[in-house]
């Protein structure tokens, strides 16, 4: 954010909330050279250099500040340490201050709604950015731990409830609620339907939720509502007040898998209800370190056409380790080579180029929409690449449900990192079909890579052989 005009120097007795030039002021004095800084430190009284640190909106990032409109509730998604909660914090002071310590702001009357009754004290009311720890000497509130609220100097008050505990919203009524953590609930939609009840003083009753991300419905209902808006940002957008050793571990350790971009990114995973595949399941199946491996394929589901509005060509490298009864294979998931709206040659060669850096033993294909064409334009590229043909006789979710056995017991891995896009995939999977627009064609390849290397060998090694005598 930058701007080129001077904002208006702050003054003994100003609010410290709502001026309007806020948002640019520290976007302003970092953009300045060191004099001007000084020069505008300097200018300021002592009351302005009291309150500077208490003027949120003009040290906040984009996704801590609400979003213009009429709006009902606001939902904050972020990563771990995002800055959620501050926002949070900030938020209801705004609601709850007035011009003066004891002037009335526009909420008298707020909800604190954490997972528990201890989270939400020692997150929401304790914590280093929670309300206490927010607020300036002469606006601070005092905890009346009796009952479980803060009493402003101007009479406000706000009170801690349990979202596992939605009967205690049952009765008491408000004009302003902040829902932390709303995901982790375990009752979710209760508590959230007793607060709305009770979400009904003032004239213009709002709603904050700040929180990680995670798939539950009462989640996703929300984002779809048009009175909800949003802001969202990724844990890293709030660097500046972590740890750095923090975050190289976090990102080192969680980057590009499925969990990363829920706990890091703040990203909504929609995973579909009865699939065959869970998100919990794919992140137990992840490893650091890879095998020896006794055969590696690279599996390749060509699109029909090769223009801009072509399906992915689906193309994933598999590893295996097949010594002993098949009950001990184990299979891995080693990379998602995809590429997009391509031409025949384009896919090929990827298909060609991933085999060579694997060391693989052979490309698999599916030749149910291009038939020989399939051979036909990778021995284009390579006369002499190892191939084998796969006609699809049965649906997608037929053909997956047996591999997704194989990952409920256990016996297929993926690697950290690069198969974001297939697991997405993978979890819109259900025995019903694709829950999802367009082709799965990452899975389908996944799906032909697992058949090939466990599969179809495990079905002969225990079909019965018959001995010939002679």
């Amino acid at each position: 954010m930058t701007t080129n005009a001077k904002p208006e120097s702050l003054g003994a007795g100003q609010s410290t909330l709502g001026q309007p030039d806020l948002r640019s002021l520290m976007a302003w004095v970092a953009s300045e050279p060191r004099e001007v800084q000084d020069q505008f430190l300097n200018d300021l009284d002592e009351g302005a250099l009291l309150a500077l640190p208490f003027l949120f909106e003009a040290w906040a990032l984009d996704h801590q500040l609400p979003p213009e409109g009429d709006w009902r509730t606001w939902v904050i998604l972020g990563g771990r340490g995002a800055g959620k909660t501050r926002a949070g914090s900030e938020w209801v002071r705004a609601m709850v201050e007035g011009s003066r310590a004891c002037d009335l702001g526009r909420a008298k009357r707020v909800a604190l709604v954490g997972e528990t009754y201890d989270q939400a004290r020692e997150v929401m009311v304790f914590g280093d950015s929670g309300i206490l720890a927010c607020s300036p000497p002469d606006r601070r509130p005092k905890w009346v731990a009796t009952r479980r609220t803060l009493v402003w100097p101007n009479g406000a008050e706000a009170t801690v409830f349990s979202g596992n505990d939605p009967e205690a919203l049952r009765g008491p009524q408000f004009d302003a609620a902040w829902i932390d953590e709303l995901a982790k609930w375990k009752k979710p939609q209760e508590a959230w339907d007793m607060l709305q009840f009770g979400l009904r003083l003032g004239d213009d009753p709002r709603a904050v939720v700040t929180t990680t991300p995670r798939n539950i419905a009462i989640l996703k209902t929300l984002l779809q509502r048009s009175s909800t808006v949003s802001t969202h940002a990724t844990t890293e957008a709030n660097a500046a007040n972590l740890a750095a050793s923090f975050l190289e571990e976090v990102k080192t350790r969680y980057a590009g898998t499925r969990l990363g971009r829920q706990e890091l990114d703040g990203v909504l995973i929609d995973e579909e209800e009865g699939a065959l595949w869970s998100l919990a399941r794919l992140e137990e199946m992840r490893v650091d370190d890879l095998p020896e491996f006794d055969r590696i394929v690279v599996a390749v589901d060509p699109p029909v056409t090769g223009h801009a509005g072509s399906d992915e060509c689906g193309i994933v490298v598999v590893g295996a380790v097949t010594q002993g009864v098949p009950q001990n294979w184990r299979a891995y998931v080693l990379e998602d080579a995809t590429v997009s709206a391509s031409s025949p040659t384009v896919w090929a060669k990827a298909a060609i180029d991933a085999l060579a850096r694997w060391e693989g033993d052979k490309i698999v294909a599916e030749v149910n929409q291009g038939g020989d064409l399939v051979e036909t334009v990778l021995r284009q590229i390579d006369p002499m690449v190892p191939y084998k043909s796969v006609r699809a006789t049965r649906g997608k979710a037929a053909r997956a449900e047996p591999v997704a056995a194989l990952y409920d017991q256990g016996r297929v891995r993926h690697v950290w990192g690069g198969l974001d896009a297939l697991e997405d995939q993978m979890i819109k999977m259900t025995a019903q079909g694709f829950q999802a627009p367009g082709s799965p064609d990452r899975l389908d390849a996944l799906v032909w890579a697992v058949h090939e290397l466990m599969i179809v060998p495990a079905a002969g090694h225990l079909r019965p052989r018959i001995r010939t005598l002679g």
